[in-house]
């Protein structure tokens, strides 16, 4: 059983979705840029949520049933999905939760990690690099044929139109997979969805157009550093990722004091397909066993 409802956060309403029992230890899940809680696949909740995990994954700002303003007007500096998710958390009065961020928002499990520790009882970071205290000039680039696709992207959909959403969604994941491959029909079945909850598809790229960047509230808080961060760490990251290749992940792991790194063969640049879940749900379910653990 699943439960969906909207939180309110700050100025926005966040569109939250459950599984599990709620007395079940709490794991957050944050989607990536542009995405919505969608891409975090219903059985791969369920299937955490099996394992007697209280799983919580909600829509961004601008994606989903959440607010949504103006394509290509945010409204909002660099670091405000970030405040969103430590608004949410604090909103849903969940406790120390196990925070599981993919791409962008691996990058918002880091930030808090480091901001707000007193949070989070794990982190796992999914596809995703570190947010600072690496030598990032010493790690490789996109691949060339990602590097190539970016010069080339699918033009724009009507995005009134479902199915020629759905097509442009599959056409722009495609670059981004691994030997493990894409899932076509189940990505395009995705798509279909978020379209139907969507209040505005175009809306989600306005994260494009702020991430990455800092914002006047944020700028005299002291530089991120990934080797500061105390909360029990994996890494999970695909030997075939494209846009962070492989020494990202493991840049990244090595950085932070203790952290594990869970290699998944074939992987993308991707939330984990189903053909690694054998692999990935028993290690997240392992991770987040227990209290919170702090290195000290």
């Amino acid at each position: 059983m699943s439960c969906r409802r909207m939180v309110r956060v700050g100025d926005v309403e966040l569109c939250v979705e459950t599984f599990g029992d709620p007395v079940d230890p709490p794991v957050l899940l944050v989607a990536g840029a542009a995405a919505s809680m969608d891409w975090w696949d219903d059985d791969l909740c369920r299937r955490l949520a099996a394992g007697r995990r209280h799983v919580v994954r909600y829509d961004h700002r601008d994606t989903g049933e959440s607010t949504t303003g103006h394509p290509g007007s945010p409204g909002y500096g660099g670091m405000q999905l970030t405040r969103d998710c430590l608004g949410l958390i604090e909103s849903l009065r969940l406790g120390e939760v196990h925070l599981v961020g993919v791409s962008m928002g691996g990058a918002i499990a880091q930030v808090l990690a480091l901001r707000r520790p007193d949070l989070l009882a794990s982190l796992t970071l999914v596809s995703t690099t570190s947010v600072g205290g690496t030598d990032s000039e010493q790690l490789p680039g996109p691949t060339a044929d990602l590097r190539a696709s970016f010069g080339s992207p699918p033009p724009e959909p009507d995005w009134s139109d479902a199915a020629g959403y759905a097509d442009w969604v599959v056409a722009g994941q495609r670059p981004y997979a691994g030997s493990i491959g894409l899932d076509e029909p189940r990505v395009r079945a995705v798509a279909l969805g978020v379209h139907a909850r969507s209040h505005d598809p175009a809306a989600a790229a306005n994260h494009w157009l702020v991430v990455g960047e800092d914002d006047e509230a944020d700028a005299e808080l002291e530089p991120l550093d990934v080797r500061r961060i105390t909360v029990s760490t994996l890494v999970v990251h695909g030997s075939e990722d494209p846009l962070f290749p492989l020494p990202h992940g493991r840049a990244l792991a090595e950085a932070i004091r203790g952290a594990t790194l869970l290699v998944v063969p074939g992987m993308g640049h991707e939330v984990p397909p189903a053909p690694a879940w054998d692999v990935v749900v028993p290690a997240v379910l392992r991770h987040t066993a227990g209290q919170a653990h702090r290195l000290l």
